[in-house]
């Protein structure tokens, strides 16, 4: 029974953190909307932060995990197609840190972007960049993040084609044939 009412907590907060940010998102807010006490709340976690990065672990465990199992793609379509599906279950957490910037504080969630996205860059078109494919990736990834925020009431299927045929242009791999 604990487990559930730690996940419905964080499916709440989850909730209000994405509406009105980390910072304007209170405890009280968080307790009165589950019709459970402060205190209850408290048992299950010991501050508004310790909520936060219990929200955020389960991105940060699943992209490492992605990047130290992911096998190098004879087509990079589908390193991308597996990248966006990764962001795309986790769409929520990053519209939270996109809405309040100070959850990237929280695990240390910017520099740990940064060398996620370097490493799947160096695996997509290797470690050695000219600045134009530098520009290309940041453009790519990024761009599929966004489509993963912008159209996260879409479904997978009507996003993912399209989202991950424009970072592998971008990247500069031939269109394929429509």
């Amino acid at each position: 029974m604990s487990s559930d009412t730690k996940a419905r907590i964080q499916a709440v907060a989850r909730e209000l953190f994405v509406r009105q940010g980390v910072q304007n998102t209170s405890l009280r807010q968080i307790s009165d909307r589950l019709g459970i006490t402060k205190p209850a709340l408290y048992y299950h976690f010991s501050s508004r932060d310790d909520l936060v990065r219990s929200i955020v672990q389960p991105l940060v465990e699943d992209i490492e995990g992605f990047l130290r199992d992911q096998a190098m793609e004879d087509d990079p379509r589908e390193l991308l197609g597996d990248y966006f599906e990764l962001i795309w279950r986790h769409r929520e957490v990053i519209v939270m840190m996109v809405r309040d910037l100070s959850t990237l504080g929280f695990l240390d969630l910017g520099t740990r972007m940064f060398e996620w996205r370097r490493e799947l860059v160096a695996r997509l078109l290797g470690p050695e960049l000219a600045l134009e494919q530098q520009i290309r990736a940041t453009v790519a990834l990024g761009g599929m993040s966004d489509c993963a925020v912008e159209f996260a009431q879409l479904t997978l299927e009507e996003v993912k084609p399209t989202a991950v045929e424009a970072a592998a242009v971008a990247l500069g791999f031939r269109q394929t044939a429509t």
